[in-house]
């Protein structure tokens, strides 16, 4: 009989054992499940103020790219600023050179920045038509050259970086249509004649 209580304790003590391995496997989930938590919060706090700092840095990185630009501008200020100056308490006709003067370096200046930062004007006078860049808005009857040729610009137009910005206005050459007698006058003054 002492064998059998021996064994029933030795069962008993056995089922115990067992019944704490569950309690002790979840216990050491529940261990594992805290330190991935906290690893993710963590990880997710760090990747927030990365996300923040890349924010940051953009945003000043605009700012900055902003503040080049203005301050490459400001010589034109200057320029226009000097023209007024030089034109002051001269006679007329001198003040209108020296505002001419000082408006055309001016321009100049500003084109060279802009063209510092990849705009450059498109040139179209004697340039043969081209509908992809130019638009057309006259057309001007003429035997002096070829067809289509732009002969005149009323906008210029201007490229940033090998794209097309803005096209320019321009007036293309035609040939002139014969008339009945084969002579005609740009503004029709041979019908004024006529009507005389």
């Amino acid at each position: 009989m002492e064998d059998v209580n021996r064994e029933f304790e030795q069962l008993k003590y056995e089922g115990a054992a067992l019944e704490d391995k569950p309690r002790e496997i979840a216990e050491e989930l529940q261990r594992e499940l805290a330190e991935m938590k906290e690893k993710y919060l963590r990880l997710y706090a760090e990747f927030e103020n990365y996300k923040k700092m890349v924010q940051k840095e953009r945003e000043e990185l605009i700012n900055h790219a902003h503040e080049k630009i203005i301050k490459d501008l400001l010589p034109i200020i200057d320029n226009f600023e000097l023209a007024i100056k030089h034109a002051s308490g001269v006679d007329s006709s001198k003040y209108v050179e020296s505002m001419k003067a000082g408006i055309e370096n001016t321009l100049k200046e500003f084109l060279r920045i802009l063209e510092k930062y990849g705009v450059k004007p498109i040139d179209t006078i004697g340039q043969g038509f081209n509908p992809e860049i130019h638009h057309a808005i006259s057309t001007l009857e003429t035997d002096e050259m070829e067809e289509n040729i732009v002969v005149d610009e009323f906008r210029k137009g201007y490229t940033y970086k090998d794209k097309l910005l803005r096209e320019p206005l321009v007036v293309v050459s035609k040939k002139p249509k014969p008339s009945e007698k084969g002579l005609s006058h740009p503004l029709g003054a041979e019908n004024l004649k006529k009507e005389a």
